[in-house]
């Protein structure tokens, strides 16, 4: 009897120890909760935690809830804003985190001051850009050429043979862009610094040899007359009893448009640069064959290419260029440039005739 008195004491002893520790929590929970809000609240951006402390946080938003990340914050929590995380689907590739009011998808070759305020940078806003491949040996005909185009055109140099410092004897060309690679093609320049989205500011944009004459050339009457004729790709005509032309680009003097337009003094508008610049292939660098693919770029074409022939130019014929090849074989080094042209002329339509069958073939459709 002693033993089952001793047994029943101790159950009831240890039940009496769960409800005290049950009551004294549920009321230091409740008094801790009155405390609390006796108190104004503490922003955690008000406190300050030692470095050893600060220097393990780090927190991010996602959607409407704290957690941990990979940063750490500064000694001072509240020097820095808390930054909340933002994804925008339709913001350009690779800026779907930042908020659309930052950015900025375009750019320009506007020169910028290293001092004074941002806004009183620029006296000008160039409309056009015009751009010349070219060698120090073509200097006054290039600034021939330049001195045709007013300020409302931003002048851009690619030069070929890394000679880019001769240039500042022309005063032009301390407001110029220069952009130096040795022994590459306009073509290869125009893939990679023409992106449409660098060259968006520019409502047209030229892509010329550095081997035209333009005594007969004005670059706001040109400007006027494709506008005129509506020109997405033009080029001014060339003068049909000087130097080497297609039959097709030479000029007539009975009218002021005709259609057709090849590579050698090409100019684009913005919307169909966009579209050309995807067509050009990284290897292929001399451009043969692209001037009957850019029909593909504008609609209707036969109305929005065209050859301005009020507006002309003539084809000096200088194979400036060929002498950067190489002289292999045997062979002059223009031989060899010459086959480069020939063959990639030849691996581009194959390249567009395969494409065009791979489209169609994939997507059920016939080609019209």
């Amino acid at each position: 009897m002693v033993t089952s008195h001793r047994r029943f004491t101790g159950v009831f002893k240890r039940s009496n120890d769960s409800v005290r520790l049950i009551i004294t929590t549920i009321m230091g929970m409740v008094f801790g909760y009155f405390i609390g809000i006796s108190f104004p609240s503490v922003s955690l951006a008000k406190i300050s935690f030692p470095s050893s402390i600060i220097s393990s946080l780090d927190v991010a938003f996602n959607d409407d809830h704290q957690r941990l990340s990979g940063r750490s914050f500064p000694e001072n929590l509240g020097s820095i804003p808390l930054t909340p995380k933002i994804y925008v689907p339709t913001n350009p590739r690779g800026a779907e985190s930042l908020p659309p009011g930052i950015v900025v998808a375009e750019s320009d070759f506007y020169l910028r001051r290293l001092w004074g305020e941002p806004s009183e940078d620029l006296r000008n806003k160039p409309k056009y850009l015009v751009t010349f491949t070219v060698g120090l040996d073509q200097k006054n005909n290039i600034d021939a050429c330049v001195k045709k185009f007013s300020e409302d055109f931003q002048i851009l140099l690619f030069h070929y043979d890394g000679r880019t410092s001769e240039w500042d004897q022309f005063e032009w060309s301390k407001r110029a862009v220069h952009i130096s690679i040795r022994k590459q093609t306009k073509w290869w320049y125009a893939k990679r610094f023409l992106h449409p989205d660098v060259v968006a500011a520019y409502d047209y944009i030229f892509i010329w040899d550095e081997d035209l004459g333009v005594e007969h050339f004005n670059a706001e009457k040109y400007i006027q007359l494709v506008k005129k004729h509506g020109l997405e790709i033009s080029q001014p005509g060339l003068e049909p009893n000087n130097g080497l032309t297609w039959q097709m680009t030479k000029r007539r003097g009975d009218r002021e448009v005709h259609n057709f337009v090849e590579i050698m003094a090409p100019v684009f508008s913005r919307e169909a640069w966009r579209c050309v610049w995807h067509l050009i292939q990284n290897d292929l660098v001399h451009g043969w064959g692209l001037d009957f693919a850019l029909r593909r770029c504008v609609e209707p074409a036969h109305e929005k290419i065209g050859v301005v022939d009020s507006q002309w130019i003539v084809h000096q014929v200088i194979p400036s260029l060929g002498s950067q090849g190489s002289s292999e074989n045997g062979k002059a080094p223009w031989e060899g440039v010459r086959v480069r042209c020939r063959n990639e002329w030849t691996m581009f339509q194959d390249r567009l005739a395969n494409a065009d069958k791979a489209y169609y073939a994939q997507n059920g459709k016939t080609r019209v």
